[in-house]
């Protein structure tokens, strides 16, 4: 079990049992077998764990670094160095992103022309090249701060879960 499904369990159980309380309920939310009474999540479960709660698609910042603080025992000190090197990461990533869309357009502009437009057409792949560019730039500066502030063992973590896949870059 993650931690963030325990906050969550436990925050549904708080929920259940003052729920069920207030209303006369006996049933026990969030055990195993039939339920009566209630079926509902606790009030506040959708801010952390609903859709989008990782704040921007595949590479969230709240997601992994609650995997990464639970899985590599971090400090209070190394989760607020971890939440800004990610922070980073996932501003890079959005301004690749949008970078990839303003390309292709460029790209669907010169196809859908008279004539082809050459000068269009590299600049558009030039804007790819530094977008990937300051992509890598980053990516090996995260990895070097975060080198930094890890412990030997912390280290030797990191690169199992990312070996493992379970966790990227």
């Amino acid at each position: 079990m993650g931690p963030g499904f325990i906050h969550w369990w436990r925050e549904a159980q708080r929920y259940a049992h003052e729920h069920h309380a207030h209303h006369g309920h006996s049933a026990h939310y969030g055990g195993c077998g039939k339920r009566s009474g209630s079926h509902r999540r606790p009030p506040d479960a959708e801010a952390h764990f609903g859709p989008g709660s990782d704040d921007g698609g595949g590479f969230g910042v709240r997601r992994p670094l609650r995997f990464m603080a639970w899985k590599l025992e971090l400090s209070e000190e190394q989760v607020e160095k971890m939440a800004a090197i990610l922070d980073g990461l996932k501003t890079e990533r959005a301004q690749a992103a949008v970078d990839l869309r303003r390309s292709l357009g460029a790209f669907a502009d010169v196809i859908a022309g008279e004539t082809f437009d050459d000068k269009a057409v590299a600049a558009a792949a030039e804007t790819r090249v530094e977008s990937a560019d300051r992509l890598k730039t980053a990516v090996v500066d995260a990895l070097r701060k975060t080198h930094a502030m890890l412990t030997p063992d912390q280290r030797k973590q990191l690169a199992y879960l990312l070996r493992s896949g379970q966790l990227t870059i």
